[in-house]
């Protein structure tokens, strides 16, 4: 017997849906090593072209104190993605789906998956000679804009 084929979403995310407060859960779990823990939150706010993010949460790895974690990036009109100081990053499949990142000399994989709106996953699998781990970051929506 076949089971039932799953079918996906099919519905396309705008920028606008991300803007707000969300609660960020992050597990990072390196090929070697233990795993880490990040809690916190993101906010997407209006900026010229798009939507600013700022994330800030505490990361807890075994063995080390607690220490503040942040980033930030700017996501335009179309999804793409840049880093603070400009340059791009990638951009994010507005069905959700896969799409990656070289960054010498790492290879940065990435899975967007939109499939419980408006909770969504983020999943990054990262590769190179001195990296090698899988982070899974799970938003959830705290306040709307």
């Amino acid at each position: 017997m076949t089971s039932p084929k799953r079918s996906m979403p099919t519905e396309m995310r705008v920028l606008a849906e991300f803007e707000g407060v969300w609660r960020i859960a992050r597990e990072i779990v390196p090929d070697r090593g233990p795993p880490a823990h990040f809690e916190g939150q993101g906010v997407w706010a209006p900026a010229a072209g798009g939507l600013d993010y700022a994330e800030r949460g505490t990361l807890n790895m075994a063995g080390a104190a607690p220490m503040v974690a942040e980033r930030r990036y700017f996501w335009g009109n179309d999804l793409s993605v840049y880093f603070d100081d400009g340059r791009f990053f990638h951009k994010v499949p507005a069905a959700g789906g896969e799409t990656a990142h070289w960054c010498d000399p790492d290879q940065y994989h990435v899975r967007y998956d939109f499939g419980a709106w408006p909770r969504f996953d983020v999943i990054w699998r990262v590769v190179g000679p001195r990296k090698s781990y899988r982070m899974t970051s799970r938003f959830s929506r705290l306040e709307e804009p």
